[in-house]
C-alpha cells in the first residue's frame, strides 16, 4: 500500500464554513437596521414616562395625560439632549446600546439636567430623597434597556 495516499476514510469531505450573508465579517455582528436607534430612543422615552407615571401613581397626584406629560417633560428632554450629546442615534458606533460610558452619561445627564428643569420650570423641588429614588428608577430603566439591547443584538 502506497503510504503518501491517505486512507478515504480520513480525509475531511466537509466544505469550509461559508460567511453568513447577514453578518458583518470585521465586528461578527448582524448589520444594524436603521430603525432600531430611533426604536431605542422611543423606548427609552416610553420608560421615563412610565417612571413618572408610576411616581404619580404612588402619589395620588392623578393630573391625567396632560399633567402626566408635563411632569415627564424636564425629564423627557434632558433625555433627549444627553442622547443627541452623546450620538445616540448612531448606527455606526451603536452608542444607544453601550451602558459605559454612554447609557451612564445619558443616565446622570437625564437625572440632573431633568431635576434642574423640574425646579427651574416651576414643576416641583428636588428633595435628596427624590433624587435618591429617580436616580435608582433612572439607572434600573435606561441602563437596563441598554443592557437588554446590547444582548439582543450582539
Amino acid at each position: 500500500m502506497d503510504s503518501s495516499r491517505t486512507p478515504e476514510s480520513v480525509v475531511d469531505h466537509t466544505p469550509p464554513p461559508a460567511e453568513l450573508p447577514d453578518r458583518d465579517s470585521s465586528t461578527h455582528r448582524r448589520p444594524t437596521p436603521r430603525w432600531l436607534a430611533p426604536l431605542a430612543l422611543f423606548i427609552d422615552v416610553a420608560l421615563v414616562i412610565g417612571f413618572v407615571a408610576v411616581g404619580q401613581r404612588e402619589h395620588d397626584s392623578a393630573a391625567g395625560l396632560l399633567g402626566l406629560l408635563a411632569t415627564a417633560a424636564p425629564f423627557v428632554i434632558a433625555l433627549l439632549l444627553t442622547t443627541a450629546a452623546t450620538g445616540g442615534l448612531s448606527l455606526r458606533h451603536r452608542s444607544w446600546t453601550r451602558i459605559w460610558p454612554h447609557g451612564v452619561i445619558v443616565w446622570a445627564g437625564t437625572l440632573a439636567l431633568g431635576m434642574s428643569l423640574r425646579v427651574i420650570l416651576g414643576l416641583g423641588g428636588a428633595p435628596l430623597a427624590f433624587i435618591i429614588v429617580a436616580a435608582a428608577s433612572l439607572a434600573l430603566v435606561l441602563l437596563g434597556r441598554r443592557l437588554i439591547t446590547a444582548w439582543m443584538t450582539r
